[in-house]
């Protein structure tokens, strides 16, 4: 984005930016610490997850009250306009995405009371370093204007729909093995699913920010690779 004439109105527009940037930042980090609160049993880390939730809240609806008020007051046009529509939507995203940590660390307490198979451990990370990673990478590639990196990351989220079905595979075996296994377990298959919404919200920002960059849009209905529904044996 260029300089304005007027300063005040590029200093506006920076602290859009900035609070969209803050937003990312404290999605990643409720993503990482729900994780690890998870797979470590750490009550105590996982209800300092649900308290962030009330910031990522706040922050949202400053964006809201700063997005809304610069465009009163502006009127901006084309990249700028875009610019500040585009921050609205993608705040929408990380506060449903600082939703979804939430409610992992939420369940926290139930999974560690369960019978959890230790091989569960290395799926759950695996799968949750791979969001993380779409987390941080989308944050970075919008502040760096990097619209090429977007679209790829987009696509990327493919990776995590395969790691998801792999996931929930494994949890029904451990609950058709061992019915002890069946509470943690579908504790864990909610896990799990919040883990791949988080990547599908992700893809929604990475989309919202390309069209900002460059004006135009992804092409629609990018290909699911979520199988769960046949990874169901017939009865």
């Amino acid at each position: 984005m260029g300089e304005h004439t007027v300063a005040s109105f590029d200093e506006e527009l920076g602290q859009v930016s900035r609070l969209i940037s803050d937003m990312g930042e404290l999605a990643s980090s409720m993503v990482a610490s729900s994780t690890k609160a998870l797979l470590k049993s750490d009550n105590g880390l996982a209800q300092r997850v649900v308290s962030d939730d009330a910031i990522m809240d706040a922050r949202q609806r400053e964006l809201d009250t700063r997005a809304i008020t610069l465009i009163a007051k502006r009127q901006p046009m084309a990249q700028d306009l875009r610019a500040v529509v585009g921050a609205i939507r993608m705040a929408g995203d990380l506060e449903r995405i600082g939703d979804l940590a939430k409610n992992i660390a939420k369940r926290v307490g139930a999974v560690g009371q369960g019978a959890t198979p230790r091989d569960l451990s290395h799926s759950i990370d695996s799968m949750a370093q791979l969001v993380l990673g779409q987390v941080d990478g989308v944050v970075e590639k919008y502040a760096a204007r990097d619209a090429e990196g977007l679209a790829q990351l987009r696509a990327d989220d493919e990776r995590i729909d395969v790691k998801y079905t792999s996931v929930f595979r494994e949890l029904l075996t451990y609950m058709m093995e061992d019915p002890r296994n069946i509470t943690a377990c579908t504790h864990l298959l909610f896990c799990a699913k919040n883990l791949e919404r988080i990547g599908d919200h992700v893809t929604n920002i990475a989309e919202n920010a390309f069209f900002v960059l460059t004006g135009e849009q992804l092409p629609p209905n990018r290909p699911k690779l979520d199988e769960t529904a046949a990874a169901v044996p017939a009865a």
